[in-house]
């Protein structure tokens, strides 16, 4: 599972885009541009005036129309019901809605379902108390009033907050395709959003908003307007300028995608007519500690079970091989901090030099037999088990690779550097995909850096379940 092969020079060619909107680094780096200290990012719209709203129209619903006056010691009671009933089927996102009428179905199905809940408890557990289908009718519909009412006048308060106080933009993309969208987005005010800059390498001509060229108009452009929301408006952006965008989100904005062409409806967000969604671009990773949990818990069980079988291969290798079964590499982890990652030894490289800057040496002829055995099927990394439970790796992530090679892609290869914000892997999911061995760098950087993006513990599991699998049909690596 490494870049190793017989190769001087790794597969794949970088890349001569059409369009480069902007070549900046990310922050942290040695060489390049440095954005402004993170700032805490935009709070979304806050739940609780929606909460209050729905829950003011439940008790609203269960008070008035509480049954018959010989029950009206229930009327607390069904009040709590109904109001717990109306909490647990709101939707958990809170999602931004143009206005009530949007949302009309979604609250009067959930006031509906809340109160045949609420009557069919009645009946079952205090049968003398049913509610009758009257009681039903009425309740349901001065609950969905009463909440309708309410939750017109929460959009309509954060419809003039965002008009009277709209979020400066950056947007980037090709001129032309920007500038459409930035006057666009000019032209619709009540969106919130209000475009403060262009971000391109070559400007068209005629462009009503400052064109930001370099990594210091980027950052003044932070600065002076408090660029909060940052409009990506072509597909090539999220892949080209990756660390741009990367940069931009750790500085505290959030990143949408525009998709200028496609038809609106094509999207449940939108922006001024445009389909929309917001991406992540890896700044809040979640679930962390049960990543780090799984690779101890698996890692740990591994090394218990496979101890016999390291044991048989250092004394095959020692006895085929020589002194010197274990492998030692500088490898360059998170952040760009470097590790010592341990391996079999299945080659000899002629000095320090080589063992540094040599591609491999995969399908060396001279190399013994158990150690191309060792290499088809990949049990010569079978001791990195013991960095993923020290923490100097995770079972899943993009492999590591040396600090000379580090250098080099990342100088080369777009968003290789990106690479190195999740810890790096025994497996990744540009292993799952064939990319070992002497294929793209440029193929294996996307490919690691969209698993960072869309980074969850499931895909962990699924990743390492795929590697299983691959395992009993070994290819080498």
């Amino acid at each position: 599972m490494t870049a190793e092969s017989t190769v001087p020079s790794p597969g794949g060619q970088p890349r001569d885009p059409g369009f480069s909107p902007v070549s900046v680094m990310p922050a942290r780096r040695a060489a390049g541009f440095r954005f402004p200290a993170r700032r805490p990012p935009a709070r979304p719209a806050s739940p609780v005036p929606l909460l209050a709203a729905d829950a003011v129209a439940a008790l609203l619903g269960a008070l008035l129309c509480a049954p018959e006056p010989t029950a009206a010691e229930h009327r607390p009671l069904l009040a709590g019901l109904l109001v717990a009933a109306s909490m647990l089927l709101r939707p958990h996102r809170n999602r931004p809605v143009p206005g009530i009428l949007d949302e009309l179905p979604g609250v009067c199905g959930r006031i509906a379902v809340a109160w045949l809940a609420v009557g069919a408890l009645v009946a079952a557990y205090a049968p003398q108390h049913a509610l009758s289908a009257r009681t039903l009718a009425l309740g349901f519909l001065l609950q969905a009033t009463a909440g309708c009412v309410g939750r017109g006048l929460v959009h309509w308060r954060r419809r003039a907050v965002r008009l009277a106080r709209p979020r400066a933009a950056l947007v980037i993309g090709p001129a032309a395709t920007a500038q459409r969208v930035a006057a666009a987005v000019l032209r619709h005010p009540r969106c919130g959003v209000r475009p403060v800059g262009i971000v391109t390498e070559r400007p068209a001509g005629g462009e009503t908003l400052p064109v930001l060229t370099t990594g210091e108009e980027v950052e003044r452009a932070l600065v002076q307007n408090g660029a909060r929301d940052v409009l990506v408006v072509h597909p090539s952006v999220r892949s080209e300028q990756g660390p741009l965008l990367r940069a931009l989100a750790e500085s505290g904005c959030a990143v949408w995608e525009i998709d200028a062409d496609a038809p609106s409806y094509a999207s449940r967000d939108q922006l001024a007519g445009f389909a929309c969604r917001r991406l992540e671009m890896g700044t809040r990773r979640r679930g962390t500690a049960g990543k780090r949990a799984l690779d101890v818990a698996v890692s740990g069980t591994l090394l218990l079970l496979v101890s016999p079988l390291l044991l048989v291969c250092a004394v095959a290798l020692r006895l085929t091989a020589g002194p010197g079964v274990v492998f030692r590499q500088e490898r360059i982890g998170k952040g760009g901090k470097p590790f010592t990652l341990l391996k079999f030894r299945t080659h000899r490289p002629v000095d320090e030099h080589e063992a540094a800057t040599r591609w491999s040496v995969a399908n060396e002829h001279r190399m013994p037999w158990l150690c191309r055995f060792l290499r088809k099927t990949s049990l010569d990394e079978l001791l990195q088990l013991w960095n993923v439970f020290w923490g100097d790796m995770s079972l899943v992530g993009p492999r590591p690779e040396r600090p000379y090679f580090v250098g080099k892609f990342s100088q080369t290869y777009p968003g290789y550097a990106a690479r190195h914000r999740m810890q790096t892997g025994i497996t990744g999911l540009a292993q799952v995909h064939g990319l070992r061995g002497d294929t793209s760098i440029e193929d294996r950087a996307r490919f690691d850096n969209a698993y960072i993006d869309n980074w969850s513990l499931w895909q962990d599991i699924c990743i390492l379940l795929r590697t299983a699998a691959a395992l009993v049909r070994p290819t080498g690596s």
